[in-house]
């Protein structure tokens, strides 16, 4: 009985860290190569607080669908756009209000997911900038807009009254965060189908900075 217990408690332990080594691997693995010689005359950004990536798309760059539908001012100039779990969203404004309750619901119980978006006046030193050409732009944001979950007259449908503060917005989304995808592996399933250098899988943020602070 003993060592039966002790076999399921190492395979229970054996699944994180092939889960950590795997996903460490593949972090490292890089997808579309940028070539030297294209044009890459846009520039979209990178920003991490540390576990969790957003993408930063300037106003002029952003397609009109997604301004036509989200609240701004004329004063903004940039726009963050991260996805992930609405309970998470939430409940953990800041990473002092996490919990491991918190973090078990948004990786491993479906629920709604969310965009958030934060507006910025000014570019940020801590931005990790991204070259790209007109073409690759407009795929990124093609995969931004058809993540939003649109209601019936096709709009954008904003969280009311749930903002950290007059500076951002949460928006319904689709799709569902877990383990194997999260809301890092969102920013970098963006990029690799807008044909830009990307993880081949990650769920971490810190495998896209270094490629494209390289």
């Amino acid at each position: 009985m003993l060592k039966k217990i002790l076999k399921w408690l190492l395979g229970i332990l054996l699944i994180p860290v092939l889960y950590l080594l795997a996903s460490s691997i593949l972090t490292f693995i890089p997808v579309n190569i940028q070539k030297e010689n294209s044009e890459k005359n846009e520039s979209i950004y990178l920003r991490s607080n540390g576990i969790h990536l957003d993408l930063i798309i300037p106003k002029d760059q952003l397609s009109p669908k997604i301004l036509d539908g989200i609240e701004f001012s004329e004063k903004d100039q940039f726009f963050s756009f991260g996805w992930g779990d609405k309970h998470f969203y939430l409940n953990t404004p800041t990473w002092n209000d996490l919990t491991l309750r918190n973090a078990f619901h948004a990786l491993f119980l479906k629920d709604t997911t969310l965009i958030h978006i934060t507006r910025h006046l000014n570019l940020q030193n801590d931005w990790v900038a991204i070259k790209m050409d007109q073409q690759e732009l407009d795929q990124i944001n093609k995969y931004i807009y058809e993540t939003f979950s649109l209601d019936a007259n096709d709009r954008i449908v904003l969280l009311s009254g749930k903002a950290y503060s007059i500076y951002d917005d949460f928006y319904l989304a689709n799709g569902d965060l877990s383990c194997f995808k999260t809301c890092n592996s969102w920013v970098n399933e963006g990029l690799k189908k807008s044909g830009i250098k990307a993880c081949l899988w990650t769920p971490f943020d810190f495998g896209l900075l270094y490629f494209h602070k390289e």
